[in-house]
């Protein structure tokens, strides 16, 4: 038998363990050779991301790539954004985040793989609390920001454009994955803004000329973002997704 304090072998008719001295319950087995008592691993710290300087937004390339991941598979993309403002619809807030994450899980497994299945439009909900508590903040200071001539509200929704990628990519919480996406945005918080205001524009017209119109234009926001993130940040070499 070994000490269950010290790791020593010990004859199992000792009650005290001849090497640290501690007593010994009759016919306890301590650990293995080579095994500390009471080992507890380290505790990991979470991970943090620093963007590279001088990052700046580029625009015209961000939406004209994200057009052509979505034209691409048009059918299969407006069908997704019509389940996405269906379930929205029907169960409100809940399963807002969740449901964005797994858009850009789908977008992104077409960035990466140049393929994806209709069936990773909920794998999200693998993420469901961070995604989740983190569409509840974004929208709350967005709305406060609106609240003060809107343009703040827009600056802070262009902030944390890049929080879902983070939670399903680098498996961060949603703070930690705000913060990440805070710190590619404050480069170039002007242009970042210009970028989001773009895509919401194109969403409007799509929504104005023909309600069908809006299927098709809403996931170019999630493509163009996520052809954003694999430029700046870039996705791990074994995604998560």
């Amino acid at each position: 038998m070994f000490c269950q304090f010290c790791g020593a072998k010990v004859d199992s008719n000792v009650r005290f363990c001849p090497t640290c001295g501690k007593p010994l319950a009759p016919g306890a087995a301590g650990p293995a050779p080579g095994v500390l008592p009471n080992y507890q691993p380290p505790i990991q710290p979470p991970p943090t991301f620093t963007a590279p300087p001088g990052t700046h937004a580029q625009i015209g390339h961000w939406i004209s790539s994200g057009w052509n991941i979505v034209k691409a598979d048009l059918g299969t993309f407006m069908v997704m954004s019509l389940v996405f403002v269906v379930l929205n619809s029907v169960v409100p807030i809940i399963l807002q985040g969740p449901l964005i994450a797994g858009f850009y899980i789908v977008c992104a497994r077409k960035v990466l793989y140049g393929r994806f299945e209709f069936g990773d439009l909920f794998k999200g909900f693998n993420f469901f609390v961070a995604a989740l508590v983190a569409s509840i903040l974004i929208a709350i200071f967005t709305f406060i920001g609106t609240l003060f001539c809107i343009i703040p509200g827009l600056v802070l929704a262009a902030m944390y454009m890049f929080t879902y990628l983070f939670i399903i990519d680098k498996r961060m919480d949603f703070w930690p994955a705000m913060q990440a996406s805070h710190s590619i945005v404050r480069n170039d918080y002007f242009g970042f803004t210009l970028f989001l205001i773009a895509v919401v524009l194109l969403n409007i017209v799509g929504l104005v000329c023909c309600l069908v119109g809006v299927l098709a234009t809403m996931p170019i926001l999630y493509a163009a973002v996520t052809v954003a993130y694999k430029e700046i940040v870039g996705f791990e070499p074994n995604p998560n997704f």
